[in-house]
């Protein structure tokens, strides 16, 4: 299952999150949390839009603008959190 991560949707931490909500659940009901545990979790699987373990391909699009608008340090940590994600296969555009 593929999944892209729209880096011209969002211009803010909070942004982010609630754009990660949107791609990767499906009729929660409530919020995921807003903060890199939980975004480990939601790649992870189980929230709706794929099962648990489920081998993912997440491609950011529009990367240099998030990088414009996120923390450095921030960005670096979602990065490294993807690419050490088991089932996850990352792509930058």
């Amino acid at each position: 299952m593929d999944f892209e991560i729209k880096g011209n949707k969002f211009r803010s931490k909070k942004g982010f999150y609630r754009h990660v909500e949107k791609i990767f659940t499906n009729g929660l009901g409530w919020h995921i949390g807003r903060n890199l545990d939980a975004f480990a979790d939601v790649l992870w699987g189980g929230f709706g839009r794929h099962d648990p373990g489920e081998e993912i391909t997440v491609m950011w699009s529009n990367f240099e603008k998030s990088r414009y608008f996120l923390n450095g340090n921030f960005l670096s940590t979602v990065v490294e959190i993807l690419a050490e994600a088991e089932n996850v296969t990352f792509e930058i555009y």
